[in-house]
């Protein structure tokens, strides 16, 4: 038994299920929301609506969801427990870091290692995985940190080794945010694999789907990385049918067993106009059943392959890799 902290307590990695991979529930910028709360309106309806949408989700076969939402993307976990304890056939992993694309939160600029200190996120996030975040009692089940087109900032770096060390630590897995698209997977094996020591099973490369180039994508396969082919219905950069043929053309050259699946789907996201929230597609989490697995079956691809990447390769991701 490998056991697996979620927002309702531990269960056995065997209980995952059918698994989505990089799915929140919120997205926030606190200081906005407490001071204008206009648009958020009731905070009942927002749980309810949360509710609803992932009770579909979980109709559907889904047993569980990853929410890499960290601080910097308004994690709060006593509304995401109330969501949680009313979807009880859904498990929601939850996970600690910090996303940023520059600079660190201001919080840290005169705290660690500017002014001769230990880094203080690595304590904050062992915390979260060992004790629970701020006592709530639900503790992290892994790590996120974000690295982007603006490449290895200060800021990036800092979090990005502060999550590397606080994975060794605890043995916790780690999902990143990269930029396919400038190769900022190969970054993330230099800092994180080859100075920090974490082992690349144990990282999901998170958006690696935004690319259609196969090669690239095979060469961090093959460095042991798992692929997050994770923003089916974001098709802004990119193609749906461009996004889904190179899930197809990976699972042909065999690396199905490195490919995660998912949506980047959120109930509400406040970094997003309202006025044209309702024309985009992740506002919803039906994507994967609805359009994508069918559209893989007729590109080929097996129900081995789909299990494979639905099942078992987030199963073996959270027990330590493969």
């Amino acid at each position: 038994m490998t056991e697996l902290q979620t927002a309702r307590g531990p269960i056995d990695t065997a209980d995952l299920g059918r698994t989505y991979m990089h799915e929140h529930v919120f997205v926030l910028t606190p200081d906005v929301q407490q001071n204008f709360p206009e648009e958020w309106g009731d905070e009942d309806e927002r749980v309810a609506d949360a509710v609803a949408k992932l009770t579909a989700l979980a109709d559907q076969g889904v047993r569980s969801i990853v929410d890499p939402t960290v601080v910097g993307l308004g994690r709060y976990i006593p509304r995401i427990q109330r969501v949680a304890e009313q979807v009880p056939q859904l498990n929601i992993v939850v996970a600690t870091g910090c996303y940023t694309y520059g600079d660190v939160p201001f919080f840290f600029h005169h705290r660690g290692p500017a002014v001769g200190m230990e880094e203080p996120m690595v304590g904050l996030f062992v915390g979260d995985i060992t004790d629970g975040i701020a006592g709530t009692g639900v503790r992290a089940g892994l790590l996120k940190c974000a690295i982007d087109e603006q490449g290895l900032t200060a800021g990036v770096e800092r979090v990005m080794r502060a999550v590397g060390q606080a994975s060794l630590a605890t043995g916790t897995p780690i999902t990143v945010h990269t930029h396919p698209g400038t190769e900022t997977g190969s970054i993330v094996q230099r800092v994180l694999c080859q100075e920090e020591g974490v082992a690349p099973e144990r990282i999901v490369l998170g958006h690696s789907g935004d690319s259609t180039d196969v090669d690239h994508l095979s060469t961090l396969a093959d460095a042991g990385f798992v692929l997050g082919m994770d923003r089916f219905g974001i098709n802004l950069a990119i193609t749906f049918e461009e996004r889904a043929d190179t899930v197809v053309e990976l699972c042909r050259r065999g690396y199905a067993e490195r490919m995660v699946l998912s949506q980047d789907a959120a109930c509400y996201i406040d970094w997003i106009d309202p006025a044209i929230r309702p024309a985009l597609p992740q506002w919803h989490y039906l994507h994967i059943h609805d359009e994508v697995l069918p559209y893989l079956r007729e590109q080929g691809v097996t129900e081995e392959q789909i299990t494979t990447m639905l099942v078992d390769n987030p199963r073996r991701y959270f027990e330590g890799g493969a």
